[in-house]
């Protein structure tokens, strides 16, 4: 937003503080995490890594992994028009590849595992997009995004502070 003189700057709410640092107290875990989130990415394309990383913070409302993964997605060439579409991609499939949207759909049934369980024309529809290596790849990055997105929510992280590629 942008202010001239006669228009007085926009009086933002408080940030709020954390309610601990996590990867201070818990150091071996910091790390493991971070192997963990290394060897799940492995084989998966990094954009659709990016858009499911997105997608997954969107639906647990973890602010800071919300900002971090859409600052690297924009940082590698993502579209902002892709990123904004995610949070109603049902509605805007055609901004994606059927791939993606498998990987989508997959994200969100892994994330909300309301009904206890991936229905199978989730799965069987990522299943005959992806290889098996590969599919096996995209679910543990999903399940590392979900844990991260876990420690960002209930330590209540910050957003907004994050610089593209810190974390890479």
């Amino acid at each position: 937003m942008t202010t001239n003189e006669n228009t007085p700057a926009p009086e933002y709410v408080h940030e709020h503080t954390p309610r601990l640092d996590w990867h201070q107290q818990a150091p071996e875990v910091f790390k493991a995490m971070v192997r963990l989130d290394a060897a799940a990415r492995k084989g998966v394309d990094p954009v659709i890594l990016e858009l499911v990383k997105i997608r997954a913070s969107q639906i647990n409302h973890c602010a800071l992994c919300v900002d971090m993964h859409s600052k690297d997605a924009l940082a590698a060439g993502e579209s902002v028009e892709r990123i904004i579409q995610l949070s109603a991609w049902e509605e805007s499939q055609h901004f994606y590849t059927a791939k993606e949207v498998a990987a989508i759909e997959l994200t969100e049934a892994i994330t909300v595992l309301t009904d206890g369980f991936v229905p199978d024309e989730v799965y069987e529809k990522a299943a005959a997009l992806f290889e098996e290596q590969e599919l096996t790849q995209l679910i543990a990055a999903i399940t590392v995004i979900n844990a991260w997105n876990r420690f960002g929510v209930s330590t209540r992280q910050v957003p907004g502070h994050y610089k593209a590629g810190d974390h890479k």
